[in-house]
């Protein structure tokens, strides 16, 4: 990591291991502005557009699948812009969550369900190769994988 501080990354790599970049800090407020955004929207004005993306498969109620991801969407929002020492955590719990959305993103496209402007087949395929930038979005802008990297190479390190 070219000099960075990485000594945290031996005692605990969960915890924040080097100061980001400019441009990670920059994406990360950004993205947690987004999830706040998208959060709020769960709640309020966007709730119906929502539910087009439960899948009809789930053994829950969609209402309550809109509202308890939207109240996590706000804690993740909240925990980008505000990070402290968990930096790295919250950028493996964001992308981890991400990866557990996906399944209604694919099912609004396998059912052909409009919904966010997606009322194509070709619009909602478009939409499903996003959600693995969101994880790599996740995973960057917070330093997770430059701390999963470091630790990789202390254990090769420690190995020899």
């Amino acid at each position: 990591l070219q000099g960075e501080n990485v000594s945290m990354a031996s005692k605990n790599p969960v915890l924040t291991t080097s100061k980001p970049s400019l441009m990670q800090t920059l994406l990360r407020l950004l993205l947690g502005a987004a999830l706040l955004f998208a959060g709020i929207s769960h709640l309020t004005f966007a709730r119906a557009e929502f539910l087009a993306q439960v899948p009809p498969w789930l053994p829950l109620d969609g209402d309550f699948v809109v509202v308890a991801s939207g109240i996590v969407e706000i804690v993740l929002g909240l925990a980008l812009i505000y990070p402290g020492k968990y930096r790295v955590w919250v950028g493996w719990i964001a992308a981890a969550f991400f990866v557990a959305v996906f399944p209604g993103n694919i099912s609004q496209y396998v059912n052909g369900i409009d919904g966010f402007g997606l009322n194509t087949d070709e619009a909602r395929l478009t939409r499903l190769f996003f959600q693995p930038v969101l994880v790599i979005w996740a995973l960057w802008s917070t330093g997770a994988w430059q701390a999963w990297w470091a630790r990789q190479t202390q254990k090769s390190l420690s190995a020899r």
